[in-house]
């Protein structure tokens, strides 16, 4: 992650998507904030409440890591308004969130794109008035059978995914801070098709 200069991209915003609430904390639907977290944990700052019903953390260089607090429906009301208030244009906010049409661990990064049936993707791009954002989706795979996606995101992980969470954590914290010191570009051709267990 950048340190001591701008970032080589545009990205001044780094969105992690989920819901707030200790009966979230751990579940499919909140890999986003759990990878903005390691973001955090890996440039050694920290969150803070901020007036835009959201957490915050800022790096050196105009780099916001945020969590918003809206849960995930109404995501883009808190991205909306710090976008506006910051005069972000779209393709300087990057959103991080999970993606039933992956296979677990399967990361993707993508310039822009629709919101895929994705609630909290939806509500940012109301917000934003343009899809012309990026997005790194991390894949949770569907439920089995006709389980209920509902239920399916917001339930925690399986034993097996858990012991696994850890390497996707630091590969989608990885994937942020190459499309933010790399630029969108470069990112995706050496983030997307990669395998998880890849050093």
């Amino acid at each position: 992650m950048p340190t001591s200069s701008a970032p080589a991209s545009p990205i001044r915003l780094v969105v992690g998507l989920g819901n707030p609430g200790s009966q979230y904390q751990r579940t499919r639907h909140n890999l986003g904030f759990m990878t903005v977290d390691r973001v955090a944990e890996r440039a050694g700052i920290r969150f803070r409440a901020s007036r835009f019903h959201a957490e915050v953390a800022a790096l050196p260089g105009g780099l916001t890591l945020m969590k918003p607090l809206t849960f995930m429906n109404r995501s883009g009301l808190a991205v909306g308004a710090w976008a506006r208030y910051h005069r972000l244009r779209p393709e300087e906010v990057l959103v991080v969130c999970d993606d039933l049409d992956l296979p677990f661990g399967k990361l993707r990064l993508r310039a822009q794109g629709s919101a895929g049936g994705h609630n909290g993707l939806k509500s940012v791009i109301a917000e934003l008035g343009s899809q012309s954002f990026p997005r790194l989706r991390l894949g949770i795979g569907r439920p089995p059978g006709a389980g209920s996606t509902v239920e399916w995101v917001l339930s925690p992980f399986s034993p097996e995914e858990a012991d696994r969470l850890p390497i996707l954590l630091e590969a989608a914290a990885w994937a942020v801070e190459c499309a933010v010191g790399e630029g969108i570009e470069v990112a995706m051709n050496q983030v997307n098709g990669r395998d998880l267990d890849q050093p």
